[in-house]
Parts: structure tokens; sequence; C-alpha cells
């Protein structure tokens, strides 16, 4: 399975997918507007929540850029089995490609 997904193309496949914010606390908490039915799952915790994901279902996670957290999250979880990817950019290339968000 691919790494990454572009925003472009998530905007047409939003459907049906998982979307999980694994942005840092602090991160979040400076710009909490997120996508749309998105879950926040704290990165540094991954150990508690990564088991309790469906195994059967795509899932897109996201950080600020599309980076580091990103990258290691997607490792993590597509070593679990999971049909994981992330946003290329992050929430910020969400929002150039002008993917909408909920929030402030």
């Amino acid at each position: 399975m691919e790494r990454t997904i572009k925003p472009n193309t998530l905007k047409t496949e939003l459907l049906g997918k998982m979307i999980l914010d694994v942005r840092r606390a602090a991160d979040r908490e400076a710009a909490p507007a997120h996508l749309p039915g998105a879950q926040w799952k704290n990165p540094e915790q991954l150990a508690e929540w990564a088991d309790r994901l469906p195994k059967d279902q795509d899932i897109v996670i996201y950080c600020a850029r599309g980076g580091s957290v990103s990258n290691s999250v997607v490792d993590a979880l597509q070593a679990k089995g999971l049909k994981a990817r992330f946003i290329e950019g992050g929430i910020e290339g969400w929002k150039a490609a002008g993917g909408g968000v909920v929030g402030p």
C-alpha cells in the first residue's frame, strides 16, 4: 500500500475512510481546526490505541505538515497490517488544496 495520499485525491475519495488527526497535542492546541469527521489520536500514545483500529477500513492520517509524525505513525500502523496512509503536506497541504476544515 502507498504511504501517502494527495489532498486532491482524498477530496474525491473521502467517503468510507477513517480520518485520524495525529498532530502533537501542542500543534493541535495552537491550530484546533480539523478535517470533518476526524478523530484526534495522540501520537505519543500510539501503542495504547493502534490495536483498536479496524483492519478492514482505509485509514488516512494527518499531522501539521506531513512530516516525521505522519511517517512514524504510518510505519507503525502498516507494520500492524493496517491500511494506513497520510495526507501529503498534512492539514496544511489539505487546506492549500481547498480542503475544508471544521473549527477555528
